[in-house]
């Protein structure tokens, strides 16, 4: 019969080879990320849509320096800090104490002598008082109620703060999503409208046409078919240069490893203008692309599929960035994974 642990040791190895294969049942031949620039709004979140209900993370890898200041967050106390039996001036005084009695007991005659013993003695009962004094102030100071009460009530109002501030979260996605009947695109292309984001710092809301529209669902195709076929020429056409850099270290890579990214048959399927404005001489326009293709990698060599599958298309939704400038052709300049 098998041993107890031989069989928890095959449980769990049973356990873990099949998530693996629900995780490659399921991996796709993209890997994914956040890259690009949005102009001034790159590292803020662009608001939500239909196609994108949920909060999408802001571009992680970008040339785009990034000028906002952090703020830490304040970390609530778990609780007051007391000062250890040994610090401050009780610790210091007790620590006196002994090295005195220390002393004493060595440059005296020790315990043999009387004068020794009553100093002993003497010391003894100096150092039960420091003892009891010490013990005082340490009660005398958790008595002070009143001023824990009081960090407690700051808590709470920080606490009710952030609540007020999610609910107002709350009231502006609903606001949104009830804007989106009339700016969202039709199926299978678009059907137009205007960005609705909150202006930045420099920048003005715009509206876009038909034609914009037009051009965000050609360009969908055109870069996904483009870095399928690895053309580095197309995506320099139809992407920003700093696009260009971030697509063509993805092929090298693949080219690396041995590995080809096949993307074909790319459907649009829903789609929404998240926010457009424009910044100087420069239209930007953040899209909500929900979008089927047959994404897979292959090997090089034989063509073997290694990652993904190619009898059934995949589903995907992101964030693309647009921008044109000086009124010239649209361009991809940044990709959101949703």
């Amino acid at each position: 019969m098998m041993p107890r642990s031989s069989r928890f040791a095959a449980l769990i190895a049973g356990l873990v080879l099949a998530f693996s294969m629900v995780a490659m049942d399921h991996a796709e031949a993209r890997r994914g990320g956040s890259f690009g620039s949005r102009g001034t709004r790159t590292f803020q979140s662009a608001p939500p849509t239909r196609t994108a209900p949920a909060p999408i993370a802001p571009v992680e890898r970008s040339m785009t320096p990034n000028t906002g200041v952090n703020t830490p967050v304040r970390q609530p106390q778990a609780g007051l800090q007391r000062p250890g039996f040994m610090s401050g001036f009780g610790g210091t005084m007790m620590r006196g104490l002994l090295l005195g009695g220390l002393i004493g007991l060595l440059v005296g005659q020790g315990f043999g002598g009387l004068a020794g013993m009553f100093g002993f003695l003497l010391q003894a009962l100096l150092i039960g008082g420091a003892i009891m004094l010490a013990i005082r102030f340490f009660r005398s100071q958790s008595a002070r109620g009143p001023v824990l009460a009081g960090a407690g009530n700051g808590q709470t109002s920080d606490a009710q703060s952030s609540n007020a501030q999610v609910s107002r979260f709350e009231n502006r996605a609903t606001a949104q999503q009830q804007a989106d009947t009339a700016r969202s695109f039709t199926i299978p292309g678009f059907g137009g409208g205007s960005g609705g984001g909150s202006p930045a710092t420099g920048s003005e809301e715009i509206t876009l046409a038909q034609t914009d529209l037009d051009a965000f669902q050609r360009l969908l195709t055109d870069v996904q078919e483009a870095f399928g076929r690895e053309d580095h020429a197309a995506l320099r056409r139809a992407t920003t240069p700093e696009m260009v850099s971030y697509l063509s270290e993805e092929l090298a890579d693949n080219a690396q490893k041995g590995l080809r990214n096949d993307v074909s048959d790319i459907t649009l399927l829903q789609a929404d203008i998240a926010e457009s404005w424009r910044e100087d001489d420069r239209d930007y326009a953040t899209a909500a692309l929900r979008y089927e293709s047959r994404d897979v990698m292959r090997e090089r060599a034989s063509g073997k599929v290694v990652e993904g599958d190619d009898e059934h298309p995949t589903e995907t939704t992101e964030l693309w960035t647009f921008m044109r400038e000086n009124g010239s052709s649209w361009k991809l300049s940044a990709i959101q994974q949703a």
